[in-house]
């Protein structure tokens, strides 16, 4: 018995499209886009090189984390240790301390430097005369682009025992302060110095999502009655709710890796106990004395932290917000 297959056909008053007869297969995705635009593609080529020399190739000098490394040596280590420096590290109270001031020091960044530039934005947002808007932008952007080696610099002749803020304290009738040299002023020194060299630069991502609010939203909450406390309630933050969840997450995911740079140039033996952080501990431990291994147990540890706080951080934001960085 035969069976003869007949091509289904539409019904009668339906006409066919034309070409829907014989479609081709589609080609793969990726292979078109590469061929359509390998001119854009070719750009992400260097930033991708460096990436893969910079930031993925040196993972696999965290191996030296679980073996004894010698200067001179193997690059890869001489003798399989296991977690001998990890558990040096676990066990030693330096370290716990540098751990609280690296908790210390990335809480308090985290808590004051990050919703000023919020606010800043917001009251920028609201000024109408252009020039004085254009000022006051100019002036809060300008630190930002001073190297941090000014900054610290700056910082330290400001705060010097012989500086002008201890030269105002004494018309004041005030007795000098060693800021320098006190351990519980340099959280506030460091948090001071980034909110004044950060803020402004910080601004410029959310007046960028402020313009793309729908001018239509405040115009529906003047009719309902807002005033401008509630349309920047109603209106205004929600509009720049994704920007900040997402500066949010990266805030979080670097919330370990205080800035070592700054600290490195503006502490001293003496602010030792309140200022030195995780970084700081592995370059003396590291480049100074020669303690490669353990000081790669350590840079291990912080950034097995980061990762869970930075996955930790995505996974809230997208079950109770709804966004997240993937």
């Amino acid at each position: 018995m035969s069976t003869s297959v007949k091509s289904a056909s539409p019904p009668p008053g339906i006409e066919e499209p034309p070409g829907a007869a014989a479609r081709p297969a589609p080609r793969s995705g990726w292979r078109r886009a590469l061929r359509r635009d390998w001119q854009l593609y070719s750009l992400a080529v260097l930033p991708l090189l460096f990436f893969l020399v910079f930031r993925y190739l040196p993972m696999i000098g965290n191996v030296i984390a679980f073996r004894r490394f010698e200067p001179g040596g193997s690059m890869f280590g001489e003798d399989w240790v296991g977690l001998r420096y990890v558990r040096m590290f676990l066990s030693d109270p330096t370290f716990w301390q540098v751990f609280r001031n690296t908790l210390w020091l990335g809480g308090l960044t985290l808590v004051f430097c990050f919703p000023i530039p919020i606010v800043l934005a917001l009251l920028l947002n609201e000024v109408r005369r252009r020039s004085l808007k254009r000022f006051v932008q100019s002036v809060s952007y300008l630190p930002h682009f001073l190297s941090i080696v000014i900054v610290a610099g700056l910082t330290l002749q400001m705060l010097a025992t012989d500086g002008p803020v201890n030269h105002a304290l004494g018309r004041l009738d005030h007795d000098e302060i060693r800021f320098i040299q006190e351990p519980g002023w340099f959280r506030t020194i460091y948090v001071g110095s980034e909110i004044w060299q950060t803020a402004g630069w910080g601004t410029i991502l959310y007046l960028a999502a402020l313009t793309t609010i729908d001018e239509d939203l405040y115009e529906a909450a003047r009719i309902d009655g807002a005033n401008r406390w509630r349309q920047i309630w109603h209106v205004t933050l929600p509009g720049i709710r994704p920007t900040m969840i997402t500066l949010l997450i990266l805030n979080v995911g670097t919330f370990m890796a205080v800035g070592f740079e700054k600290v490195l140039l503006l502490y001293n033996p003496l602010t030792y106990p309140t200022a030195d952080v995780i970084s700081t501990y592995v370059y003396r431990a590291g480049v100074e004395s020669n303690s490669f291994s353990y000081a790669a147990a350590i840079g291990l540890f912080e950034a097995v932290i980061g990762l869970v706080l930075i996955t930790t951080a995505n996974t809230l934001s997208r079950r109770t917000v709804g966004t997240s960085l993937w």
